[in-house]
C-alpha cells in the first residue's frame, strides 16, 4: 500500500471496571499492570510502523498523555463523549494534515501478541483497496460474555464481509457463537476518511461532522452525544468487512483478565502491581495494589485491589460489575 498510515490511539477514557486503580485522576491506560511500561506506551510501541502515531485523549489527561509518549501526536478531544466523536475527530485531524491517508484506529489498553504489523498493514491495504470499513476480529479462544462478536459472511481471502453484530451475549449464546466461527470484536478498525466520512454522515455523527468542516471543534463536540463508532457507525453501515487479526488478544478491562495475562503462584494467585501477598489455603484470586500487604485465609476466586485509600473485594466471575459500582459512587459523589 503505497498511501500514508495514521495510527490513531484511543487514550480518553478512565477504563472504571479497573477501578481502584483507575480513576479519573488516573486512567488505566496510564497503569502498567503486568509490566514496567504503561499500556499506553506499549500501545504506542506496537505501531511504530504507522507513518504518524496520534494519540487521541481528553483534556484532563492530556499532559500525563504527552510525557508518557512524547514520540507521539496528542490531539486533545474537547470533550470526551465515547469513541465515535473520537475518532470522527481524529480522521478529520488526519484527513487534514496528512496526504490521502488510511487511519488506523486502536485502543490503548490492549494486551497484543504476535505478529501484529502484518495484520495492521494488511487491514489498512483492504480499507484502501475496497474503500470499505475494516474491523479486525480475533478468533476466540474460549465463549466469553465480556466481548461482542462479529458474525462473517462471504470469504474474500484477506476478508469476509460481515453479516452482523451481535453484543455481549450470555453464556449459552456465547458458546453458540463460538461454534459457529464468529469473531471476538477487537474494537480495532481500519478505514479512509472518505469511507468514514461517508458512512458517519446519516448517523448521530452526521451534525458533528458539519461542524467540523466549518472548523470548530469545540462547537463539534457541542453538536453530538456520547456515542460509541460501534452503535453510530459500524452498525449502520452497508460496507463493511473483517479482517483477521492472527495475534494472540486480550482487552485488559476487568481484574478477571489478570489471571489470563500474568503468571499465577503455587496457590494459583495472581499479583498485579506493587503488591505482596501471605495467603493459608486460598486459591486462584487476583490481588492488586500500589505498595500494600495482602492476606489471603480460606477464600477462592477473589479479586482483591487496592489503591490509594480505596479496597475493593469481587468474586472473579463478577469482575464486570465493577462498572455498576463505579456509577453508583459517582452518583453518591464518592468516586
Amino acid at each position: 500500500m503505497d498511501r500514508p498510515l495514521v495510527a490513531v490511539v484511543l487514550a480518553g477514557g478512565v477504563g472504571s471496571r479497573l477501578y481502584p486503580a483507575s480513576r479519573r485522576h488516573r486512567p488505566k491506560q496510564l497503569l502498567s499492570l503486568g509490566g514496567t511500561e504503561t499500556l499506553l506506551e506499549r500501545t504506542v510501541d506496537r505501531v511504530d510502523f504507522a507513518d504518524e502515531v496520534v494519540v487521541s485523549t481528553r483534556p484532563d489527561f492530556a499532559d500525563a498523555v504527552r510525557d508518557a509518549v512524547p514520540e507521539a501526536t496528542v490531539l486533545v478531544e474537547p470533550a470526551g463523549k465515547d469513541t465515535g466523536p473520537a475518532l470522527a475527530y481524529a480522521t478529520h485531524y488526519a484527513a487534514d494534515t496528512v496526504d490521502d491517508p488510511v487511519v488506523l484506529a486502536l485502543p490503548s489498553d490492549h494486551h497484543v501478541v504476535g505478529e501484529f504489523e502484518a495484520a495492521a498493514r494488511r487491514g489498512a491495504r483492504v480499507a484502501s483497496d475496497t474503500d470499505a470499513l475494516v474491523t479486525f476480529g480475533v478468533e476466540p479462544t474460549r465463549p466469553d460474555t465480556g466481548y461482542g462478536y462479529i458474525e462473517p459472511g462471504a470469504n474474500h481471502g484477506d476478508y469476509a464481509e460481515v453479516t452482523t453484530f451481535h453484543e455481549k451475549p450470555d453464556a449459552e449464546t456465547a458458546k453458540r457463537y463460538v461454534e459457529a466461527g464468529h469473531y471476538w470484536n477487537a474494537g480495532i478498525f481500519a478505514w479512509t476518511p472518505t469511507a468514514f466520512r461517508r458512512a458517519a454522515r446519516d448517523t448521530p455523527l452526521g451534525p458533528m461532522l458539519q461542524t467540523l468542516d466549518a472548523g470548530d471543534p469545540d462547537a463539534a463536540f457541542d453538536a453530538v452525544d456520547p456515542v460509541s463508532v460501534d452503535h453510530a457507525v459500524f452498525e449502520r453501515a452497508d460496507d463493511v468487512v473483517t479482517v483477521p487479526l492472527g495475534v494472540e488478544w486480550d482487552d485488559i478491562g476487568t481484574w478477571d483478565a489478570l489471571r489470563r495475562l500474568l503468571p499465577a503462584d503455587e496457590d494459583g494467585t495472581v499479583v498485579a502491581g506493587d503488591a505482596e501477598v501471605t495467603s493459608l489455603d486460598a486459591h486462584d484470586n487476583v490481588v492488586a495494589g500500589d505498595g500494600v500487604h495482602v492476606s489471603l485465609v480460606g477464600v477462592d476466586g477473589l479479586a482483591v485491589v487496592a489503591w490509594d485509600d480505596r479496597v475493593l473485594v469481587v468474586p472473579t466471575e463478577d469482575a464486570q460489575r465493577v462498572k455498576e459500582l463505579v456509577t453508583e459512587l459517582e452518583r453518591r459523589g464518592e468516586a
